[in-house]
């Protein structure tokens, strides 16, 4: 598989990255620890060299089982994880004080069974926090070693200008994909300025894009889209028009739906890198395979005149989650 590097910075990754969470939390189709490390192993053996937790995922198993899986190989690889949210009262909660900053530093290396972490996120805005004290911590650990990069998860352009004025940032993360393109709006153009790479999470829109979900789809109440409006019988028959445009494109390309939605985001810019994640080997392994795929600009052209016509149904996210993200 090919590299990328993200933005200006000299981090260097696969094309296509690796994202965690999935494996033990979030959906219900959840792996046991033994499978989830020979999935990451796979994925490690194949190319893929970007992996992406976070100390909330399980919460903390998740970064458990990444830093054992990735023990073995961690010359070879680099491991991004965040910061930010804690569990208070059994709810998420935001929580970036410079104290805490380094008290989850300190958990997440242990964890990871690492020396250093090689991209932290601020996982969601803390409005509490002036993002300089943030930045100003963050260049303290960089200093003390403890760090080699930063960025900023689902953040908005403004926090992302203040940030990158204390402490470069070397990526951003945020949700984007054929189904969900506010990005181009604000973000990518202000990422591009400051020479920043993006991560999109969720670039196959939560399983959506692959194809495999019909509108008679249910999801268990420890599935994280039971709750998101886009995921809805009625939202799900609406969007259908969205998979079909993908299939007939799949069709004309040999390849499957979720190749070329993989395969339209690493068209965008030369500083994007998706992180799909799964729990089966043939997803990892056809995830991995979009790499390969190259859609031509009259093939591009096609596919945003068909966007154009086509008005996705549905929020991504219930409005209180929604509320976290931008600022």
């Amino acid at each position: 598989m090919q590299k990328r590097k993200l933005g200006n910075s000299n981090l260097e990754v696969s094309e296509i990255g690796f994202g965690c969470m999935g494996l033990n939390s979030a959906y219900s189709n959840t792996l046991d620890k033994q499978d989830a490390i020979a999935l990451i192993q796979a994925a490690v053996e194949r190319g893929v060299t970007f992996f992406d937790t976070a100390e909330m995922y399980g919460p903390f198993t998740n970064e458990e089982w990444v830093g054992e899986a990735l023990k073995p190989y961690r010359d070879r690889v680099v491991i991004a994880t965040k910061f930010g949210i804690k569990l208070q009262d059994g709810k998420q909660v935001q929580d970036s004080h410079p104290s805490r900053i380094r008290e989850s530093v300190e958990g997440s290396l242990k964890r990871l069974q690492t020396d250093v972490i090689d991209l932290y996120y601020q996982h969601r805005v803390d409005t509490e926090v002036p993002i300089e004290d943030v930045a100003g911590t963050i260049k303290d650990l960089i200093r003390e070693g403890k760090i080699k990069h930063w960025g900023l998860s689902e953040p908005g352009v403004q926090t992302i200008r203040r940030a990158h004025a204390v402490q470069p940032v070397t990526a951003v993360e945020s949700e984007y994909s054929l189904w969900w393109r506010r990005p181009e709006e604000a973000l990518l153009p202000a990422l591009e300025e400051l020479g920043i790479g993006f991560v999109p999470f969720s670039p196959l829109g939560k399983g959506y894009l692959t194809g495999s979900i019909s509108k008679d789809a249910k999801f268990d109440k420890s599935d994280f889209r039971s709750i998101v409006p886009r995921f809805t019988p009625e939202a799900l028959d609406t969007n259908q028009v969205l998979v079909d445009l993908l299939k007939e494109v799949a069709n004309q390309k040999q390849a499957t739906a979720a190749q070329i939605a993989l395969a339209w985001l690493l068209a965008q810019k030369p500083w994007i890198v998706p992180i799909p994640g799964t729990t089966k080997l043939h997803r990892l392994e056809e995830n991995i395979g979009a790499a390969n795929i190259e859609l031509t600009q009259d093939e591009l052209k096609r596919i945003d005149e068909a966007l154009a016509q086509i008005k996705v149904e549905g929020d991504r996210y219930p409005e209180e989650l929604e509320k976290r993200t931008g600022v």
